[in-house]
């Protein structure tokens, strides 16, 4: 180690009320070797904390210290035999005098042993966090982690953390400063000092960094090392042999004891221990966004016009404003990366992204392939999210979406579909008419449909490569779950043995309309599969000829195509069980 290393003087620089992450109780060590051995070397943080009024600040800086509010203070329910009660949230300076709140809770686990230290409820709730392993996260804030806790191996808790950002705002609302006591200590036991990295020391005390800073040099012997006393006394008047035994009243003659002292000694080396207290405050900045909902000054202002023009979202956020935006389709795909979010259908241009705010923000699709969507639906979001949508703003073009038109001035939905929704739908119903007829799994695992859709989306298509990954998901999803073992049982074609599930159900569906009409039904359906072979080279004829035989013109822009591509397999996969489950060969088609 280092002369630097044992006086911190790096440590003791750095304060906490500018830190991304404060303790709000930690006892943490690290160790190597026995602490009586030479070689031994150990650090140790310790820190408590207390949250206070302001109108109890100046009682706080003058008479407590680490001892009151460190690592070592009480955090416990009591009850007084008055009948007060004094709550596990109140930090008291005299019995029965809360003067400030206890952020971390202690539980001690007496019958299974170990001992917890909790959160306090008041700030899980109030920030509205849920627990994920040892982290505290914020879902609204795209599951943020808010609050850490460290756990040792064997169970003990060291540590728990919060983000700055996070505590300045539940302190804001509750308009209370958060107080820590923290202690670092640093040892290390060496053979000589004159031959260490501390031969240049002398043991000193000073005020440094707004704390005490202390380095001890002993030797070991002197801290280990001294002499001992032994005391031990018993009674002689319990007979063993009785069985309801009765002492009388001790005296001379019913005790005994006896007494042993020595010296214990002989420890070679010596310690050098460098010892720091601090005690700082954490002040709020008057702002509770998300606790009290002031106003957040930093939103995003927005286009709003062909030239232009630009409003900020406070003037959006109005229901009546009688404004729409206009983004670009990207926006759909970097939300969706967003854990929680989801994508859902209304109709063939219309939608919602539902946001973990709790939110679901209505967009349509134009004729410029651009998301439009009212602008108060925007301005309503959180912060953070508002921010995404701005990222992908841009100037009107090509008009309000006429079915998103529809919906909200008119109140009349269109009655299309999506093509999602279809293809789905489509593989649905191609499922259930197995099982009827067949009594078989059509697939031989079940998805979810609606997490499997925030994948197969149009808005996945944004350009080749990405138009062949879509088509690796599609295939995915039917394909690649067909159940080959049962769909052998049902085809009678003479190498059913070697064909993949795609041409087992085309020789099904062949028995039924005949080979060309079946081929031609699973013709975009090969042109997927195809595609989906090219994805690690997007570029070549065969690609193009799959693409082309998806029945995609890639003329069209990327979302176009996409849709295309899961229209396209969705109607593959919907003529199939028509021909197969209805009362037709497929002559008129």
């Amino acid at each position: 180690m280092s002369e630097e290393w044992i006086l911190q003087t790096k440590e003791t620089r750095r304060a906490f009320s500018n830190a991304a992450w404060i303790p709000l109780r930690a006892s943490v060590e690290s160790k190597e070797r026995d602490v009586k051995d030479v070689g031994h070397v150990s650090e140790y943080f310790g820190c408590g904390s207390v949250a206070f009024p302001p109108e109890h600040r100046q009682l706080v800086e003058e008479r407590l210290g680490w001892s009151d509010i460190g690592i070592g203070h009480t955090v416990a329910p009591y009850a007084y035999e008055d009948g007060y009660y004094a709550s596990i949230d109140q930090y008291q300076y005299n019995d029965k005098e809360p003067i400030g709140i206890n952020l971390i809770y202690e539980h001690p686990q007496l019958v299974v042993g170990g001992r917890k230290w909790i959160l306090s409820p008041d700030l899980v709730v109030a920030l509205r966090l849920i627990k994920e392993g040892d982290n505290w996260v914020r879902p609204e804030e795209n599951f943020v982690v808010v609050a850490r806790e460290t756990v040792s191996e064997d169970g003990e808790y060291c540590q728990i953390e919060i983000k700055r950002e996070f505590l300045l705002d539940y302190l804001a609302a509750r308009n209370l400063s958060l107080r820590l006591a923290y202690y670092r200590q640093r040892v290390e036991n060496v053979p000589v000092l004159e031959d260490s990295a501390y031969s240049n020391l002398q043991p000193h005390n000073e005020e440094r960094d707004n704390g005490k800073f202390t380095l001890i040099i002993r030797k070991l012997d002197d801290v280990f090392g001294g002499g001992w006393a032994m005391f031990r006394a018993w009674r002689t008047d319990v007979d063993e042999d009785e069985d309801a035994p009765v002492m009388g009243p001790e005296n001379d003659s019913n005790t005994d004891h006896e007494s042993s002292k020595g010296h214990r000694g002989g420890y070679e080396g010596v310690r050098v221990e460098g010892e720091f207290w601090r005690e700082e405050w954490i002040d709020h900045q008057s702002k509770s966004q998300r606790v009290r909902g002031d106003a957040d000054p930093n939103l995003p202002q927005f286009i709003v016009e062909t030239d232009g023009t630009r409003m900020r979202s406070a003037e959006l956020d109005n229901e009546d404003v009688g404004r729409w935006l206009w983004f670009r389709s990207s926006v759909v795909t970097e939300l969706l990366n967003n854990r929680g979010f989801k994508l859902a259908w209304y109709t063939a241009e219309t939608g919602a992204i539902q946001s973990t705010s709790g939110y679901k923000t209505h967009f349509g699709i134009n004729s410029s392939d651009l998301i439009t969507v009212y602008a108060y639906d925007i301005a309503r979001l959180a912060s953070w999210e508002q921010h995404v949508w701005a990222a992908h703003n841009l100037a009107p073009e090509g008009k309000v979406s006429s079915e998103l038109l529809e919906a909200q001035m008119k109140a009349q939905p269109a009655s299309t579909h999506a093509v999602e929704e279809m293809f789905f739908g489509s593989m649905r119903l191609l499922e259930d008419s197995f099982r009827d007829k067949y009594n078989i799994s059509l697939f031989s695992h079940d998805i979810d449909d609606f997490e499997a859709g925030q994948q197969i989306s149009r808005f996945a298509s944004k350009d080749r490569a990405s138009l062949l990954r879509l088509a690796k998901d599609i295939i995915r999803v039917f394909s690649d779950r067909l159940n080959i073992t049962e769909l052998r049982k049902l085809s009678t074609h003479e190498e059913k043995a070697k064909l993949g599930s795609n041409k087992l159900l085309q020789s099904i569906l062949a028995e039924k309309i005949g080979d060309a009409k079946a081929k031609r039904v699973f013709a975009e359906i090969a042109g997927a599969y195809d595609m989906r072979l090219g994805d690690a080279h997007p570029t070549g004829s065969k690609v193009t000829d799959a693409i082309k035989l998806a029945g995609i013109d890639e003329e069209n822009s990327p979302l176009r195509q996409g849709e295309q591509l899961i229209h396209n397999v969705g109607r593959s996969v919907w003529y199939i069980g028509k021909f197969l489950f209805a009362e037709t060969d497929g002559s008129d088609e």
